[in-house]
């Protein structure tokens, strides 16, 4: 089974065309297609359960990697910035969640569903304790934040998923993540909160460098 999900995982990624993958996976392990409906019933199983397994090691990666960063706006960017790395690094994957399995009428009853919303929460965490420790405005929109966070980043991303153009998550990062801090930060005029934007600049180093060494191999 492992061998399955590991060869659907490499497919899914190398192109859009899921029609022949049962197919292929049986022509690249050198078994038959029975083998394969013995673990997974449907192709539209595998293809949610590598869906699933995408999204768990992205939640374990955040979790893990946002315990290292402090600071309402650098945690926020982080999390802005993490995401937009996520579609840039793996558009096919995104493609698949956002055109196909989010598509389908029944996706709130998934565990895809359940996943994505564990994946926003944790952005919503980070707002919430801002407003918690008064660095936010108490009546800040939580659900309207989230829209705005990653309806935003759908947006600006939907030309490269398509295969047009390209992008930098690091500068599209710096720039939402400083339209939403100004937008819900409260004003104030000590130099803590003052230089709070300035400081994301350094963060960007830190991150990069997570980038480049701790993002995990699929």
């Amino acid at each position: 089974m492992a061998d399955i999900m590991r060869c659907a995982g490499e497919i899914l990624r190398a192109h859009n065309d899921r029609d022949g993958i049962v197919a292929e996976i049986a022509g690249r392990l050198g078994i038959v297609e029975g083998t394969i409906y013995r673990y997974f019933p449907t192709k539209r199983d595998l293809i949610i359960q590598v869906a699933e397994d995408w999204y768990e090691a992205m939640l374990a990666d955040y979790d893990r990697e946002l315990a290292g960063i402090t600071g309402t706006a650098a945690r926020l960017r982080f999390m802005i910035w993490r995401h937009l790395t996520v579609m840039h690094d793996e558009p096919a994957m995104c493609r698949l969640v956002l055109d196909e399995l989010r598509a389908d009428a029944g996706y709130r009853k998934t565990s895809i569903y359940e996943l994505n919303r564990q994946y926003t929460r944790r952005t919503l965490a980070i707002v919430k304790d801002g407003i918690a420790s008064g660095e936010l405005r108490a009546d800040v929109p939580l659900t309207m934040i989230r829209d705005m966070i990653y309806g935003g980043i759908e947006h600006h991303t939907w030309a490269y998923l398509r295969g047009e153009g390209d992008f930098s998550p690091t500068q599209a990062a710096e720039e939402i993540v400083a339209i939403i801090y100004r937008g819900i930060a409260v004003p104030t005029d000590t130099p803590e909160r003052a230089g709070a934007l300035t400081r994301l600049e350094d963060v960007a180093t830190r991150l990069e460098r997570i980038a480049q060494n701790q993002i995990p191999e699929r």
